[in-house]
């Protein structure tokens, strides 16, 4: 048997990587669509 303080701290570790691993995704996701964006407006300005 895992002692309880044990899996607290492996459970807290685990959810801390998925906040961040979510962050990112949502980080680089904005990142993509602000390029996007700008590209968009490059290829209109030389219209």
């Amino acid at each position: 048997m895992i002692p309880p303080f044990k899996r607290i701290a492996v459970l807290s570790f685990v959810i801390a990587v998925l906040i961040v691993a979510g962050t990112g995704c949502n980080t680089a996701h904005g990142f993509g669509k602000d390029v996007s964006n700008a590209g968009e407006g490059i290829q209109n300005g030389t219209k």
